[in-house]
């Protein structure tokens, strides 16, 4: 197991650098040209970077995230 310690001012880069890469994946999901297995390798890293991501983000963040919200048939675990 890994721990952090981060000031107020690190959580917040931390949370703007994991909302800029969510974002992004989300962006590539939508390029109809991109294979299946790619698009599941973005979904995987996507889940990865959203379960990093809930444990510095409001709950109202972690909603607008949602994996469930842009991977309706997700295999996610829980």
């Amino acid at each position: 197991m890994h721990g952090m310690i981060l000031n107020d001012i690190e959580k917040k880069e931390l949370e703007y650098l994991l909302k800029r890469e969510m974002d992004e994946l989300i962006h590539d999901l939508n390029n109809r040209y991109l294979e299946h297995i790619v698009k599941r390798s973005i979904q995987e890293r996507y889940e990865i970077l959203f379960q990093l991501f809930k444990r510095f983000a409001s709950n109202d963040d972690c909603i607008r995230y949602l994996p469930s919200r842009y991977f309706p048939m997700s295999s996610r675990r829980k």
